[in-house]
């Protein structure tokens, strides 16, 4: 189970050398964040790579589930990028300017880090990778928050002043580093603590299959093909 880009993409690159191991990679394509890890927790899939790690682990404490991380592949740095009018930019923000940002706890708190990072609102120093819309402490131009699903916010653009957008699905919508006004640097709390990771299901850790499918996710290969493809959206972090 993947999310289209980057994680199917790079699936699609390792699947010969899956074959030549006597692995068949069969790749299905999510565009949520719910239905690739019921399908490993109910064994309907074999692992999954679309998340990061504290979003697994989160998604485990609210909902019982046991999956595990088998190895971290890359990270996607976050954007922020200007919606209905594309001149906008950060330095000129208008009074109570809309953002969109994912509504998930882990993700909505690193859109506000990043926020925070450019000047635009205030965090507690503490709030870490939890904060919300609520913790803000000062928000000088009175911004206003969507809160979406984390796909459904590209779609947001032009119904908003800004968005602030998963790598992954800025990537699905067309969108590159150079579109961005402002980027999650590789030393941010956000980029150390999200690494995308292959998943399975506890107990599966060591399935040969699982195995075969990490060393060939690791391999110089797929390190290439990020760096060469992605530009910097997509970081190898193996």
């Amino acid at each position: 189970g993947a999310s289209p880009a980057p994680h199917a993409e790079v699936l699609e690159v390792i699947a010969d050398n899956l074959e030549e191991e006597g692995y068949t990679l069969e790749i299905v394509e999510y565009n949520d964040y719910i239905l690739p890890n019921t399908g490993v927790s109910e064994g309907d899939l074999d692992a999954n790579y679309f998340q990061h790690i504290t979003y697994m682990n989160d998604f485990n404490e609210e909902n019982g589930t046991h999956l595990v991380s088998v190895a971290k592949i890359h990270y996607e740095p976050m954007g922020i990028y200007a919606g209905k009018d594309k001149s906008a930019t950060l330095e000129n923000i208008a009074e109570g300017a809309v953002i969109a940002v994912p509504n998930d706890t882990t993700n909505e708190a690193r859109a506000l880090q990043l926020l925070a990072a450019q000047g635009l609102i205030e965090l507690p120093e503490d709030a870490g990778l939890t904060a919300t819309p609520k913790d803000i402490t000062s928000n000088p131009h009175n911004i206003e928050f969507t809160e979406v699903e984390a796909a459904a916010v590209p779609s947001m653009l032009s119904d908003v002043d800004f968005a602030v957008i998963n790598g992954n699905y800025a990537l699905s919508a067309g969108l590159t580093e150079d579109d961005s006004l402002a980027f999650e640097a590789a030393d941010s709390l956000g980029a150390q603590t999200y690494p995308n990771v292959l998943v399975v299901k506890e107990g599966n850790e060591n399935n040969e299959a699982v195995q075969k499918l990490v060393k060939a996710l690791t391999s110089e290969e797929c390190r290439a093909f990020i760096e060469e493809t992605y530009k910097g959206m997509v970081v190898p972090v193996f």
